[in-house]
């Protein structure tokens, strides 16, 4: 119990709202943004160094701040408090949010109005999105409950053809851009050979079209990162909610705990919802 008051005062220390006039004591890897109005503001959490540059690059340096994670952080289901406290990431990312955590938590702290999670659309992705959204419901559930939570969504493929460049987010939406870039109705789906999937750098198909698949965020350029992802008029972005607290609370420890017979249950329930599994 002495344990946990520590971990808890240490947590208050670290994570209380810096002054945000000179961002004293900001994590050294933050990109802040200039205007001081968290109303207007908004917090990237990037995954890996090389799209948290790109991002840095590409961005609205007046509202839009950036913080590169390394990778997964920690899966705080499983580890100590104290374990948690001495995470770099995390800790950054409570400093960088400002509000404070757990009871002391105080959404009229926040630096940022919007924190948005920017993750590669790949199951590697997937899995640092579900760590960060199990800190957060854990630690500072009213960051979610109020909606201040968002994920972005990062394209899968870009086509091309000639000089039109477009993007798709799913292998649907890929096909139905590579039916009109065919001048192709679109009840006539596209033939197997004219929907392969090259690599970034790209190879003219039939008809001139390339399609490209990215990787990864670090494979956009801060252009594109920019148009397809950050930029507020053109961008998709999915705010985080909670409908049932008690449901979300269960789903956590079955999907994140330590315990793994609810999970391989919970698995073979659903595993006839899945629709597209990466492995």
């Amino acid at each position: 119990a002495a344990e946990a008051r520590e971990a808890s005062r240490k947590a208050r220390d670290i994570a209380r709202r810096k002054n945000a006039m000179d961002g004293a004591g900001l994590p050294g890897k933050l990109a802040d943004c200039s205007i001081n109005d968290p109303e207007h503001c908004e917090m990237y959490l990037v995954e890996g160094d090389s799209a948290g540059g790109s991002a840095k690059q590409g961005r609205d340096r007046r509202f839009q701040a950036i913080l590169p994670m390394k990778g997964k952080i920690l899966n705080v289901e499983k580890a100590r408090l104290h374990k948690m406290l001495e995470n770099e990431e995390i800790r950054n990312i409570f400093t960088a949010i400002g509000a404070g955590v757990g009871e002391d938590f105080n959404p009229e702290k926040l630096r940022y109005n919007k924190i948005i999670l920017m993750c590669d659309a790949d199951v590697d992705g997937s899995h640092i999105r579900t760590l960060l959204l199990t800190l957060f419901f854990r630690y500072m559930k009213p960051l979610i409950e109020l909606g201040h939570v968002y994920i972005a969504q990062p394209p899968l493929y870009k086509l091309k053809k000639g000089k039109t460049e477009l993007y798709a987010f799913d292998d649907d939406e890929r096909d139905e851009i590579l039916k009109k870039l065919k001048g192709e109705k679109a009840e006539k789906a596209p033939k197997e050979e004219d929907v392969e999937v090259v690599p970034e750098e790209g190879a003219v198909l039939k008809g001139g079209i390339v399609i490209s698949r990215f990787k990864g965020l670090g494979e956009m350029n801060p252009e594109q990162l920019w148009s397809t992802t950050m930029n507020p008029e053109t961008r998709t972005i999915l705010q985080v909610g909670i409908e049932n607290a008690a449901d979300a609370d269960r789903t956590f420890s079955i999907l994140m705990g330590d315990d793994v017979e609810p999970r391989r249950q919970f698995i073979e329930k659903n595993a006839k919802y899945v629709r597209n599994l990466d492995v």
